[in-house]
């Protein structure tokens, strides 16, 4: 397909739109498509082509774009999303990115006219109106809800939080710092890990519990506790002990990990009003769907007393991120294109 500059709203796009690249760098992954808009309001993106990347693989952004582009021609616009702070000069601003980016260097490096870069759990956050079959795991309330404000919450590095809200002039996100809120305990081994965690600090966050670090902060606690060694050092090893039965203290923090994040959810669907559903795009989560499942969390989720009536009609899901990434991106830049 011919590219073009400077594309038209997406509600006059026809199948013949021109396509052009979506990334969603994450620390680990990039994953990529080539994405068109579609002329549907209600899914404004099209998926054409789709791939994941190892991040080790390769030596930087502009190889991973370069193979997946390959020999077909470059198409006018790349939007990128990506953990971190973008400046006005195009470069990026992260801690979990393992090489620079530069906007102005990756149009020079790939052939693509323009790059443009957008947080990316703003980035997700413009995709949740478009979430529907490509959830990995409905845990509860309806299969769909009005439209309405929607939250999207990601437990990785830290904890992300953003609501979708929908508007006569097109949605609004509102980015958040949820996961700097103060973590609140239900049963008596919380109670005990949260005193753990005081000793080394005044102020507990969510992300303290509820991320990749934040698992292995659980897991060292609850080996306190119960007056065990922590031998695991990373998420995935936890994870997978937790997972295959091998580590009670693995399983407990898994456990300790599910309740806090169904509670914590259910808050924060009231504190947002999240009508509209509930869309958790961690990493983590997709691995552990069936642990996820049997665990506590719709339970912890549903426990506000009269609240809980309304949070039964919120549909909660979890979503594969990189997926929503790019499609989040190509909304978002669509959504600059036709304002």
């Amino acid at each position: 397909m011919t590219a073009a500059s400077h594309p038209a709203p997406a509600h006059v796009l026809s199948s013949a739109a021109p396509s052009f690249l979506a990334a969603d760098v994450g620390g680990t992954h990039v994953r990529v498509a080539r994405v068109q808009a579609s002329g549907d309001d209600a899914h404004p993106v099209r998926l054409l082509d789709y791939r994941k990347y190892r991040n080790v693989d390769h030596p930087g952004l502009a190889a991973i774009l370069s193979d997946f582009l390959g020999d077909s021609a470059r198409p006018a616009h790349c939007v990128v999303a990506t953990a971190g702070y973008a400046r006005e000069d195009g470069t990026v601003i992260t801690a979990n990115v393992p090489w620079p980016l530069s906007a102005r260097q990756l149009e020079t490096d790939t052939g693509v006219q323009h790059v443009h870069i957008v947080n990316d759990f703003e980035a997700v956050a413009h995709a949740a109106a478009q979430v529907d079959a490509s959830g990995v795991l409905h845990l509860c309330g309806p299969d769909s809800a009005p439209r309405g404000p929607t939250l999207v919450v990601g437990p990785g590095t830290g904890l992300g939080a953003a609501l979708w809200i929908p508007t006569a002039n097109g949605p609004v996100v509102l980015a958040t710092e949820a996961g700097q809120a103060s973590l609140a305990t239900s049963d008596e081994l919380e109670m005990a890990i949260l005193r753990h965690m005081l000793r080394a600090r005044s102020h507990v966050s969510v992300e303290h519990a509820l991320s990749g670090p934040g698992l292995i902060n659980l897991y060292s606690a609850v080996c306190a506790v119960d007056g065990q060694p922590a031998t695991l050092r990373t998420p995935d090893a936890v994870t997978a002990a937790a997972v295959a039965g091998t580590d009670a203290q693995a399983r407990r923090a898994l456990e300790v990990f599910c309740g806090l994040l169904g509670s914590t959810i259910g808050d924060m669907a009231l504190l947002y009003g999240a009508h509209g559903g509930v869309y958790l795009a961690g990493g983590i989560l997709p691995q552990i769907r069936d642990f996820l499942r049997a665990s506590t969390f719709v339970a912890r989720y549903l426990n506000k007393g009269p609240m809980s009536e309304a949070l039964q009609r919120i549909p909660v899901k979890v979503v594969e991120h990189g997926q929503l990434g790019v499609i989040g991106a190509a909304s978002w830049y669509l959504g600059q294109q036709s304002r």
